[in-house]
This record gives C-alpha cells, sequence and structure tokens, in this order.
C-alpha cells in the first residue's frame, strides 16, 4: 500500500488558486513523486470503477517508458480537419502558460503530458463506429503513472478555476492516497467467449482492390494501402483490462496501447513507431513490406531470406524510406538512415524494417514530425495526397483512429507517435479489428486478402478467437 502524506498539494494548489484569480482563467497545477515499484497493468485496472471511459496505457517495445493516465484534468479535442496538429499543439501551449510545475525529475515523460491521437482522415465521413472518438483527442490525466527505465513516478495534475478553494486539494488528497491503496489484483473473471466473427464485405473489398490494381498500370498513383474490418461479437462485455495482459503477454516486443473515449476502447499493439522526438533528436521507422512466421527456424530464416529479396515488398519498402527521408529532411539538420532494410521479426509476423535518426532543427515541435509523417506510404500511399483521396473514394470502412498517430507529448516538447495498427475498437461486447496492406500495380486480391488474415492475428488471439 502507498501513501502519500504531504500537505504540499493543499498549499500549491491555494497558489494555483491565487494564480487563477489573478489572471481570471485556469491555471494548472502539477507535481510529481517518485515511488515504489507499482504494477502499470494494475495501476491502470485500478481506475476501472472511478474512471472507467477517462483511461489510457501505453508501453514501448523495450519497456523503457510506460505511462497510464486515469480521468481528465483537460481535455484537447476537435473535429476541425485544417490545422488540427498546430491547434492541439496550440491549446496545450496555453495549458502549460503559468502553470505551477513541481517536478524535480528530468526524465521525459515525467510531470503534465497529454496522451491521444488523431483519426486517419478528418475529411472523411465519420460512421457511428467512431462516434465516441473526435479527429483529435487528448487527455491530461488527473493521475498519471510513469514508469521510465523501471523507476516509477506518480504526476498529480489539477486545473483550478478562481472559484476553487482548499476542499478541492482536499479531495485530490484523498483521492490520490485511496487510490494507491487500492492495488490489489482482482478476482479472475471468466473471460468473454467468441460468439460470431463477421467479415465486413469481404468480396465488395477484394473487388476495390483488384479495381485499383487496374487504375495503378496508368497514371500518377503508385500506391493505396486498403484496409478492412473484422467484426466480433461475444458473449458479455469485453474488459480492457484482460486484453491489455494478453497483448502485453502475447506481443511484448510492441508498441502496447489503450485510449478509452466515453465508454469505448482502443487498443493494440503496433511494431511500427512514427516519430520519437527526445530534446533535438528524432527517430522514426520505415516498415513496409511483410511474410509471415516459419514454423521452423529454418523455415523463419527462409521466409526472412524470401523477403529481403522480394522485389514487389522492396518496392513498397522504398517507397516508404523515400518519403520518411524527405519528410525529415525539411525540418532536420541532418537525417541518417542505412541502405538497406533488415527484418523486424514479431510473433506472427517479420517486415522489412529501417530504422531513421535525424537531429531536428531549433523550436520545431513533435506534432510538426506528426504532421509532415502522416500518413506513410505504408498507410496511405503514394503519392501521399492523391493516395489518401482514391481511399476516401473506394474504402467503406471508417479508420476512425486505425492508422493514424497515437502517442504522447510531455511539457518539455519530448514524446513519442506510434501507428495505431494491429488494433482493434472495442464497444460493450463486440469489437472491430482493422487491417490493411499495400495495392500496386501488380498486386493479387486473394494474397492481399490472405496478408490481412495474417494481420488480424494478434489482436484476435489477444481477444480469445482463433
Amino acid at each position: 500500500m502507498f501513501t502519500i502524506q504531504e500537505m504540499e498539494i493543499k498549499e500549491r494548489g491555494l497558489s494555483a488558486v491565487r494564480k487563477a484569480k489573478q489572471l481570471n482563467r485556469p491555471i494548472l497545477i502539477s507535481e510529481v513523486y517518485k515511488l515504489d515499484s507499482i504494477n502499470p497493468l494494475l495501476f491502470f485496472s485500478s481506475g476501472k470503477e472511478r474512471f472507467l471511459g477517462e483511461r489510457f496505457f501505453w508501453k514501448d517495445p523495450k519497456d523503457e517508458t510506460i505511462l497510464v493516465g486515469l480521468g481528465i484534468s483537460k481535455q484537447i479535442q476537435s473535429d476541425q480537419a485544417t490545422d488540427r496538429f498546430f491547434r492541439v499543439g496550440e491549446e496545450w501551449e496555453y495549458c502549460l502558460k503559468d502553470a505551477l510545475i513541481y517536478n524535480s525529475y528530468s526524465e521525459k515523460g515525467v510531470g503534465p503530458v497529454i496522451f491521444g491521437g488523431f483519426s486517419f482522415d478528418p475529411f472523411k465521413e465519420k460512421t457511428d463506429l467512431w462516434s465516441k472518438y473526435p479527429d483529435s483527442l487528448f487527455y491530461l490525466p488527473k493521475y498519471m503513472l510513469s514508469i521510465i527505465k523501471n523507476d516509477a513516478y506518480l504526476t498529480t495534475n489539477v486545473v483550478c478555476l478562481p472559484q476553487d478553494d482548499q476542499t478541492l486539494f482536499e479531495k485530490i488528497s484523498d483521492e490520490r492516497n485511496e487510490l494507491l491503496g487500492s492495488l490489489y489484483p482482482s478476482s479472475e473473471n471468466e473471460s468473454a467467449l467468441l460468439t460470431e466473427t463477421m467479415e465486413v464485405e469481404p468480396k465488395k473489398w477484394k473487388q476495390s482492390v483488384d479495381e485499383v490494381a487496374e487504375e495503378l498500370k496508368e497514371g500518377t498513383l503508385k500506391k493505396v494501402v486498403l484496409a478492412r474490418e473484422l467484426r466480433l461479437t461475444f458473449n458479455k462485455p469485453l474488459e480492457a483490462e484482460k486484453i491489455l495482459e494478453n497483448l502485453n503477454e502475447q506481443q511484448h516486443e510492441s508498441f502496447i496501447f489503450a485510449f478509452e473515449s466515453n465508454g469505448d476502447c482502443f487498443l493494440g499493439a503496433t511494431p511500427e513507431r512514427l516519430v520519437k522526438k527526445q530534446g533535438d533528436e528524432i527517430f522514426s521507422t520505415c516498415l513496409a513490406g511483410s511474410i509471415s512466421r516459419g514454423q521452423t527456424p529454418e523455415e523463419d530464416v527462409r521466409l526472412g531470406e524470401a523477403l529481403l529479396h522480394d522485389l514487389k515488398n522492396l518496392k513498397e519498402h522504398q517507397y516508404v524510406v523515400e518519403m520518411i527521408k524527405e519528410a525529415l529532411e525539411e525540418s532536420c539538420e541532418k537525417v541518417i538512415l542505412p541502405d538497406t532494410p533488415q527484418l523486424m521479426k514479431m510473433r506472427d509476423i517479420q517486415h522489412l524494417y529501417t530504422p531513421v535518426i535525424g537531429k531536428a532543427q531549433k523550436d520545431t515541435s513533435l506534432l510538426h514530425f506528426v504532421e509532415k509523417l502522416h500518413p506513410t506510404p505504408a498507410l496511405g500511399g503514394l503519392p501521399q495526397k492523391d493516395a489518401v483521396e482514391k481511399i476516401r473514394q473506394v474504402e467503406e470502412l471508417d479508420r476512425g483512429f486505425y492508422a493514424a498517430p497515437l502517442g504522447w507529448l510531455d511539457y518539455r516538447g519530448n514524446g513519442e507517435f506510434a501507428v495505431s495498427i494491429r488494433s482493434g475498437l472495442i464497444q460493450g461486447n463486440e469489437a472491430s479489428l482493422f487491417a490493411g496492406c499495400g495495392v500496386v500495380a501488380d498486386s493479387d486480391s486473394e494474397s492481399e486478402y490472405l496478408e490481412t488474415g495474417l494481420k488480424f492475428r494478434p489482436m484476435l488471439r489477444a481477444l480469445g478467437g482463433e
């Protein structure tokens, strides 16, 4: 059991209220404490009763940064399609203006952090499927656990209004200690059982692949990524906690994420970083081209070698490399990347992978890089604008946050965004899983269909399906 006895939140809080009265606007107060080790999945679960619908979870592939948020102190959201990356950054900066931040630690991802993401295409007509998620949605959590290279920190964020008084901070102090005192494993509930699996319009999707492939033989379009949906029904409501636990166990070397909104939960295990910023250092990933894992070590090596020499996949991968390199060079003093791709091996699938490192130009924000890189040719196509327009025309799926940037940004400008593939949207006792593939001029709809089936596997397994 953990308890924070300090009276500081009350004293500091009253300073924030005085400042809010003086400036006649809300003021953020944020304070950080270092804690003993805490199980992040347990912390996420502990917020189920009090903060359901207001939680997030994030873990990077090497466990260097784990973030868990409970409650919402401030929400940044918009359905405005234009300048959405800039507007989120602008609102975050305004929130931080005159903030009282009590953080004696230098670690990135500690202190005030917003977590969230953007829809794939804000100009695509929205459907009921993603009605709980605006095109831009970020949370500043009330309580956030940061585990940075195995050290645990608790950040408490309170947005004070001019009319607030000491009772607000007494409640915060009590709630926080109650939360820290309730970190016990819950009793094991029986997992939800899959009762129905429905592929959404598979024949129509294959027809779209064939038609787009034929179009690509002429004109300027080189590649278009088409995605499809698998809709699952279960015998009772799904528990995000259990699915996260399964993903963490089964796909541990991925970005594991969950993001709740108004009762729905978007979660997954993606291998693909979009961009990471640490000071002026920029890291990105070119990930395109895939093949299954082998049943034996010998077969796995053979498949990997086949992928490394497959002209179609190498061509697709090079599109991504060229686009990411070009996008980064616009805003970086230098960009470094290897000449040839290597293999990234996940549990079910192996990819062609090229890491990219850059040095950002002064005052270039992380959200600027997110805007420049989204969507990469691996998720949209090439040329970018034309490919997204083609997807908007032919794809019936409302992608929402699927294949879009999801991640975090701290108050010092550091952060990381992944591309939210290998993912699903949980809605009560139903779930939608998403998978896509790159269509080029010589694509075959049947083989692309089988590839998307392979990409459904990580989420399907985590949900208890075959």
